[in-house]
């Protein structure tokens, strides 16, 4: 399997967490393309992604559109498109833009979709923190607010969907890092695709740029590593992590850009 090809089906493995974790949502396969919706009106979390290339010399990409629009439409009317860029050939590619624009779509990020074979050792000591798996009332409270805070999301809808014990019954595993008995730092692995999926990776403010970030990371991984084998790791990069993903090993495959409906 290509490289870009492991980040993308890990991530669609991933991101069915969303539309199982409140109760209320569900998963769609539609025609070359996948619908999550997390049964809450919030774009984020309303997600779609490709299932197979596209041809642009065809009306291919405007025909997914319009089957997820309709699905979409009937369930709210705020979601979001992940396109991994190496699903689409050179003419569909072109079009990207105006098909999305035309359809109402914004491209809000650019995240590039990053593997590593195995981390790098660290090029500091790092801070001590005491890793828990999400797993009771206290670790999901602690997962919902830190990602709250962290990714500026309304804290009534992280806590509808971090809050049940149901959400993380799946492939998506939650992991809190904690400093003298305070949560400060969170993570989620996801194990598919041969791969250990990094996500929501993130840190209160006020503990911030001293290391805990990549200790609750580094404790994470050896934790999926020891039960699961898996060595290599992909994530999708935000701005603020790419240096530190770099220092560890990570290095671009391939390439998304997710849109949001206006």
């Amino acid at each position: 399997m290509s490289d870009f090809l492991i980040v993308e089906e890990n991530l669609r493995v991933a991101m069915r967490f969303f539309a199982e974790a409140s109760g209320s949502g569900e998963v769609r396969t539609l025609d070359g393309t996948v619908a999550m919706f997390s049964g809450l009106d919030y774009g984020v979390f309303n997600i779609a992604l490709l299932t197979r290339g596209v041809l642009g010399n065809t009306t291919d990409l405007e025909l997914r559109l319009a089957e997820l629009g309709r699905y979409f439409e009937e369930r709210t009317l705020r979601w979001s498109f992940w396109v991994c860029e190496d699903l689409l050939d050179a003419a569909a590619r072109r079009r990207e833009r105006h098909a999305f624009t035309s359809f109402g779509m914004r491209a809000i990020s650019h995240p590039p979709g990053m593997l590593a074979p195995a981390l790098l050792p660290p090029l500091r000591d790092l801070p001590s923190i005491e890793l828990r798996r999400v797993a009771d009332a206290s670790t999901r409270a602690a997962f919902a607010e830190i990602t709250s805070v962290a990714f500026e999301i309304p804290y009534m809808v992280a806590q509808t969907v971090y809050s049940r014990a149901e959400a993380w019954k799946g492939a998506y595993q939650g992991f809190v890092g904690l400093v003298n008995g305070k949560a400060v730092a969170i993570v989620a692995i996801v194990a598919a695709a041969g791969a250990m999926g990094v996500y929501s990776l993130a840190t209160l403010p006020e503990f911030r740029r001293q290391g805990y970030g990549e200790a609750l990371l580094r404790h994470a991984v050896a934790e999926v590593h020891g039960r699961t084998g898996l060595t290599r790791l992909v994530l999708q990069s935000t701005d603020a992590g790419y240096r530190l993903y770099k220092r560890m090993g990570f290095h671009d495959v391939t390439r998304f850009t997710v849109y949001l409906t206006r």
